[in-house]
């Protein structure tokens, strides 16, 4: 299977199960319901589940106890896009090539609707029946994890940081969730502990060059491609790859954590879809 039908494949399973577990937007509270599926089901490239259903079928092939945690990370990333959108924090007005939810829906639906989600994501991480896997997504978002990094990245608006002060932003902001999916999958899947750090080493690596190509693409993608304004960094007065090394050498940096993210599986005897996502990822500032 090549990596586009991979990915096609694993998307459907996704999206089916995340508009499952939504409620119905008839379902009470109607406004909640439908903003809820407004938020999730709106598209999205669906990276971090895939990465939990792929790593598991890396440790045993067996995906079905993969599910529940994929679409609960998926069901966290929603709640900090919500959340990171509003006017209090970035004041996005486009996600996804769509408008943001407080755009549609009031400030105060949105905000309660990324409570709702994060809400609902742990009662589907509760379902695994695994607490390792619990524990460690609640951190990887939490003040040690990705709203530790937002505050980071809040107070480094309109400031010169030092690039160990941007690398600590992005390894928490972004690269934490996407480390804690490929090690909530592998965790589920039954890996030891060497394929378990392998995994980790990988997720690292590919979250941080995620947060860099973004960071690239914000200064010279296509709106219509990233699905928010170009320039809009640079704006917001924002920390980034691109304003603190250039853009040049934030490519070479995203290239050189692609190459150590794919060499970090060699021990690995199926990693090839996992080295296919990390050039998929880099593929984008190409």
């Amino acid at each position: 299977m090549n990596l586009e039908k991979y990915l096609d494949s694993k998307r459907k399973i996704i999206e089916k199960a995340l508009g499952n577990y939504l409620q119905a937007p008839s379902q009470k509270p109607q406004v909640l319901s439908r903003a809820l599926r407004y938020a999730v089901l709106g598209g999205g490239k669906r990276l971090r589940p895939i990465l939990v259903i792929a790593a598991a079928e890396q440790v045993n092939g067996n995906t079905p106890k993969a599910v529940p945690a994929a679409c609960a990370i998926e069901l966290l990333h929603a709640f900090s896009l919500i959340h990171d959108d509003l006017p209090c924090i970035d004041n996005d007005d486009l996600r996804r090539g769509r408008p943001t939810l407080h755009k549609i829906y009031g400030e105060g639906i949105a905000v309660l609707a990324g409570d709702a989600l994060m809400a609902l994501a742990f009662e589907l991480l509760a379902q695994t029946g695994n607490l390792q896997v619990l524990s460690e997504v609640a951190q990887a978002i939490g003040r040690q994890g990705m709203i530790g990094g937002q505050i980071a990245d809040l107070e480094a608006e309109g400031k010169k940081i030092k690039l160990s002060q941007l690398e600590f932003i992005h390894k928490n902001k972004t690269a934490a969730l996407i480390k804690a999916s490929i090690r909530a999958g592998a965790i589920l899947g039954g890996a030891d502990s060497q394929k378990l750090k392998i995994l980790s080493n990988y997720g690292e690596k590919i979250g941080l060059a995620f947060q860099i190509i973004d960071d690239i693409l914000n200064v010279e993608g296509q709106e219509e491609k990233i699905g928010k304004k170009v320039g809009s960094d640079n704006l917001k007065k924002k920390a980034t790859y691109p304003k603190i090394v250039g853009l040049v050498n934030s490519k070479i940096m995203a290239q050189k954590l692609t190459r150590e993210a794919k060499a970090s599986l060699k021990n690995l005897p199926n990693g090839k879809i996992l080295q296919e996502l990390a050039d998929y990822l880099l593929s984008r500032i190409k």
